[in-house]
């Protein structure tokens, strides 16, 4: 990325993305210290603290998962060919990604690296690999010229990470003549995952998921056959992989903190820089409280094991109420309001920009049906311990 060079604005989301620039002094975004949890797993390698196991199918991948808290049931498969191990990738070896709010792991059968993006409370996305080839000394090494590919208007002009939606062939590649999506919480299902395994139902609700198209010259997906589907095996071997499945639900959480992740790393870039930042802080809180999310028409059913290891890092109030308890009926979550708030990146915006996003999503709430709006107060006070006096 030429870091000091503005691009002219294109509108994403209600925001003016022009680049931001990633060498300027406050930002330093090649050369500044790190603190994500890669680069904090790197350095209790580099000091004999902690150890990876190899694992002759999977190299370092088991052992990363573990160390990193990554669960594996957080899987999904993508068999467009995206990622600079382009060439490995395709219906036949999907590459698996696994992801937690802060990080996200890439796997490719018979890769050279893993491939690692992890948020850091102050620079956001910084992205890393591990050699797949067994070593004494396994390490994360820092990979910035992802952001080749990783920085434009698609993750709101700061390096960050993005999902797209494709048509693709019968070798994973995404054909130029037919549309392609950039996807979050906002986009109907109709225009998701194409390029994508997707697991689980969704009812009369369809998405481009688990089809490659069949003539290139008139592109198009059979949305129906692809939705509603529960195993994988007519497509690939999916005992090569940890898991069967590339859950639905799972791919829906990745879409939200996907998006969630950029704008927060926005906000606090343009806070470095000096700049306005009152489009990315409504943006933020738009995305606080899933202001703008594609609406549910039938129900959606992803696995229990997704769930339950989403759950397990749930904080809950008294009542056993979460920010991180699912809807699946008209909407993602039960209670919109963002889990997102908990993580470091958002806890550690500046005080100001902070409580701008949350005074704006607090008027928000206003529009929600009195008992929503009352439990989502209610679970905050109980589990967020520096909450703004005006919430309560």
């Amino acid at each position: 990325m030429a870091g000091a060079a503005l691009i002219a604005g294109i509108l994403w989301g209600g925001i003016e993305t022009t680049l931001l620039p990633s060498d300027n002094p406050s930002i330093n975004y090649n050369t500044a210290p790190v603190h994500d949890r890669a680069a904090q797993l790197d350095a209790k390698l580099r000091s004999g603290e902690l150890k990876l196991s190899y694992h002759r199918d999977y190299g370092y991948l088991i052992s990363l998962l573990k160390a990193l808290d990554v669960p594996v049931a957080s899987q999904v498969l993508v068999f467009s060919k995206t990622s600079f191990q382009a060439h490995r990738i395709a219906p036949r070896t999907p590459r698996a990604l696994y992801h937690t709010p802060d990080i996200s792991i890439g796997f490719v059968r018979g890769g050279d690296v893993l491939e690692i993006a992890a948020t850091d409370p102050k620079q956001g996305v910084v992205f890393y690999s591990l050699d797949q080839e067994q070593t004494a000394n396994p390490r994360l090494v820092r990979r910035d010229e992802c952001v080749h590919c990783h920085v434009g208007a698609s993750t709101l002009g700061v390096p960050g990470l993005v999902l797209r939606s494709v048509h693709p062939d019968h070798q994973g590649q995404a054909l130029g003549n037919a549309k392609s999506y950039l996807t979050d919480y906002r986009s109907p299902l109709e225009q998701r995952w194409g390029g994508w395994y997707v697991t689980g139902l969704s009812g009369t609700q369809h998405h481009m998921g688990n089809q490659m198209v069949e003539d290139r010259d008139a592109p198009a997906l059979d949305q129906a056959k692809g939705s509603n589907v529960l195993e994988l095996d007519k497509f690939f071997d999916t005992p090569m992989y940890l898991a069967p499945t590339s859950d639905i639900v799972s791919l829906m959480t990745f879409e939200h903190e996907i998006r969630f992740t950029n704008l927060v790393t926005r906000l606090g870039w343009e806070g470095r820089l000096g700049r306005d930042s009152g489009e990315t802080v409504e943006e933020l809180a738009k995305a606080m409280v899933f202001e703008d999310e594609a609406a549910l028409t039938d129900k959606v059913q992803g696995g229990k094991e997704f769930s339950d290891a989403f759950a397990a890092a749930a904080l809950r109030d008294k009542a056993g109420r979460s920010l991180r308890d699912f809807d699946l009926k008209t909407r993602l979550f039960k209670y919109r309001f963002s889990y997102m708030l908990y993580g470091q990146q958002f806890e550690t915006l500046p005080a100001t920009a902070k409580d701008l996003v949350l005074r704006r999503a607090y008027q928000k709430l206003s529009a929600m049906p009195e008992g929503e709006r009352h439990a989502i107060v209610e679970i905050l006070q109980a589990t967020k311990k520096d909450l703004p006096e005006y919430f309560r």
